[in-house]
C-alpha cells in the first residue's frame, strides 16, 4: 500500500493533479505519524492492514469536515474535501453489502438474544464480525431496523 501511494504521487506530479498530489502526500504523512505512534521509526512502512486503518480514519475526518462545512454554508471548502475523499476511497477495500451485514446482524441478534436496550452490544459484535469492512453507521441502522 505504501509503495502504491508513493508511485501514485509520482503519477499525480506528472499529471499536475494538485488535489490528488496534496491528498496522497497527506496520506504518506499520516502513515509516518502512525508509524511513530506505534513506536517505530518514521522510515518503517505500515502493513497493508495498518495502512487501511489510517486511510479509514482520514476518510472519516473528510466526511465530518464535509458535514461541518455544509452546515456553515461553505460549499467551496466542502467541495475540496469531497475531492480528497474521492481520492482516499480508491484505496479502501470494497465495503460489505447491506445484505451481508443484515445476515451477520440477524445471526448475532439470535446468538445474543438481544433486545432494543442492547443495540450497542449488538452493533459492537457485528462490527467485530465484519472486521472493519462495514461502516458503523450502516450497521447501526440495519440493527435498528431488524429490532424495529
Amino acid at each position: 500500500m505504501h509503495n502504491k501511494i508513493q508511485e501514485q504521487i509520482k503519477d499525480a506530479m506528472r499529471a499536475k493533479d494538485a488535489v490528488r498530489l496534496l491528498t496522497l502526500r497527506g496520506v504518506l504523512a499520516a502513515f509516518t505519524n502512525e508509524s511513530v505512534a506505534l513506536k517505530r521509526t518514521p522510515q518503517d512502512k505500515l502493513s497493508d492492514q495498518e495502512a487501511i486503518v489510517v486511510i479509514k480514519r482520514l476518510v472519516k475526518q473528510r466526511k465530518d469536515s464535509i458535514e461541518q462545512f455544509e452546515k456553515a454554508g461553505r460549499n467551496d471548502l466542502a467541495d475540496n474535501e469531497k475531492a480528497e475523499l474521492k481520492v482516499l476511497e480508491e484505496f479502501l477495500p470494497a465495503a460489505m453489502s447491506n445484505e451481508e451485514i443484515e445476515k451477520i446482524a440477524r445471526l448475532k441478534i439470535e446468538q445474543l438474544g438481544a433486545t432494543k436496550e442492547k443495540i450497542g452490544i449488538i452493533v459492537g459484535a457485528v462490527m467485530k464480525e465484519t472486521k472493519g469492512e462495514a461502516d458503523g453507521a450502516v450497521v447501526k441502522k440495519i440493527v435498528e431496523e431488524i429490532l424495529g
